[in-house]
């Protein structure tokens, strides 16, 4: 690969600084499928799944800009062993390396869906791990940090209650 193994995670340093809202990253095991679309960034990274993603969560816990919103494939927690020799190891890693956040599941086939979608129009870093587990890639999806999902709702509210008081009063 003749990358070292800290390069990776200072590609990692200088895109989360460019990443901002509605951006996707994607830890991803061997397999994942590689994209050529522009906006979509590749970056082999020498460890497995869990190194990566902690690392990914403590350099975005030290943003104030973004906060992760965390996806796993629902395939994962039905992967047996005998068939995917270190599954159940990576499941309990994951544990720890997610950080304390709890992870959306959807099926796989949606996450791909999604990250594509989301590639239209925002860029997404696919983090290329050594990792060779089905189902095993972590989807991170990158929310305001200052501003969240509640707080957004609550605005379109307000605005809405406004815009029917205007209707209202003549």
């Amino acid at each position: 690969m003749g990358m070292d193994q800290g390069s990776w995670k200072w590609a990692v340093q200088s895109q989360v600084a460019q990443l901002g809202y509605r951006n996707w990253i994607v830890i991803a095991e061997s397999s994942f499928p590689a994209h050529s679309r522009h906006g979509v960034r590749q970056v082999p990274a020498p460890v497995e799944i869990t190194e990566a993603l902690d690392y990914v969560l403590f350099s975005l816990e030290r943003t104030e800009n973004v906060r992760p919103n965390l996806y796993v494939s629902r395939e994962l927690r039905s992967v047996e062993n005998d068939f995917a020799p270190g599954i159940d190891d990576l499941r309990k890693k994951l544990e720890s390396a997610l950080h304390g956040h709890t992870p959306t599941e959807l099926d796989h086939q949606s996450l791909l869906t999604l990250v594509e979608d989301a590639n239209r129009s925002f860029d997404v870093l696919v983090i290329r791990t050594q990792t060779a587990l089905p189902y095993s890639s972590v989807f991170i999806e990158l929310q305001p940090g200052y501003w969240d999902a509640d707080s957004e709702a609550r605005l379109r509210e307000r605005i809405e209650h406004e815009r029917l008081q205007k209707l209202v009063r003549p």
